[in-house]
């Protein structure tokens, strides 16, 4: 005998409502022309809007890529899948050839995304609840610290007119993201500072070799800036925070020490900084890597990671590294 739910299931469609049945006791009810069960395996299936919108590619024991017919199309189809597993996480990473055909491309991708994985996981473990970010430009820095969970206090510091006006509009919409149009240095003063180099602005001239890497540093503008010493906005800075513990980033195109130096001895309050050290260097004056991150431990802090952010395309040699660093008598205490 025909049940009641078996009935009411049959008699949909006439009503202009589509039925997808995935089972014993349980169906899909939706509009017709909705979602529709695509096979997988036994005892596996995918619902999708539109059966004929998408393909469905195996990349590995349990795991499939569905994609828009119409957008991979446009990609120009990314090919085989590749199922890789990292390490003993748990977790898979789904390549394709073509996503790995360009080595220097995809390590430095890969860099970015883990660099940035790992600084979120070291403000987490030391409590951080602040971020100095020195060389916001447009608020990159800020915008992926948000993604990747973080979700103190930011403040942005950006001098140049231009990145400035688009950090504002980043920045609007987050209260605990806030932006100051100056730069930070060793001395409280106005400067001339190098623009028209996309996000490479730079208070150094360029070195023989970054003319010789970067053409866009052939012809430069110049803004008259206003810098400030950090020890002289942290208090202002950290206002309303019970027990701050800030963490200090620089990418200032060769300045780094010298945002550093303007801390003075309030560099002791910082728990952790990312500096942008350069192993052939971009633009004159600026310290060797050596010299930087000697520097830095002097001061107390120790190397927890080292990403590639550039790397010369014919010999593979790398040019800057974005070097995270933390304080290990600042790591709060377990239990």
């Amino acid at each position: 005998m025909e049940t009641l739910y078996r009935r009411l299931l049959r008699l949909m469609p006439r009503m202009g409502v589509q039925v997808t049945d995935l089972g014993p006791g349980t169906a899909v009810v939706s509009r017709r022309g909705g979602p529709a069960r695509i096979p997988l395996q036994p005892g596996a299936d995918l619902l999708a809007s539109g059966a004929g919108r998408y393909s469905v590619t195996r990349a590995g024991k349990g795991t499939w890529v569905v994609l828009d017919k119409k957008a991979q199309k446009a990609a120009q189809s990314p090919g085989k899948w590749t199922d890789v597993r990292l390490g003993d996480t748990g977790a898979h990473l789904l390549m394709t050839e073509s996503a790995t055909a360009d080595e220097r491309r995809f390590q430095l991708a890969a860099g970015e995304y883990l660099c940035s994985q790992h600084v979120a996981g070291m403000l987490a473990a030391y409590e951080v609840n602040c971020v100095f970010d020195v060389g916001a430009n447009a608020g990159q820095y800020a915008k992926r610290l948000r993604r990747f969970g973080y979700t103190g206090r930011i403040l942005s510091f950006e001098p140049t007119a231009d990145a400035f006006s688009r950090l504002e509009r980043a920045s609007a919409d987050d209260p605990e993201w806030h932006v100051h149009h100056f730069a930070l240095g060793r001395e409280e003063t106005t400067q001339s500072i190098h623009t028209g180099w996309n996000s490479m602005n730079s208070l150094l001239p360029p070195s023989d070799y970054g003319r010789g890497r970067y053409k866009r540093f052939a012809k430069t503008q110049t803004e008259e800036i206003q810098i400030r010493r950090l020890d002289g906005v942290i208090e202002k800075a950290l206002d309303g925070i019970a027990d701050p513990r800030p963490y200090l980033k620089m990418d200032t195109q060769g300045y780094d020490l010298e945002v550093f130096a303007g801390a003075g001895e309030r560099i002791a309050d910082f728990v952790g900084l990312q500096s942008e050290v350069a192993a052939l260097r971009l633009y004159e004056g600026s310290p060797e890597m050596s010299e930087a991150i000697a520097l830095y431990e002097r001061s107390g802090f120790g190397i927890t990671g080292m990403y590639p952010v550039t790397r010369e395309e014919s010999t593979g040699r790398v040019v800057e590294f974005d070097c995270v660093m933390m304080r290990a008598d600042a790591a709060p205490s377990k239990g």
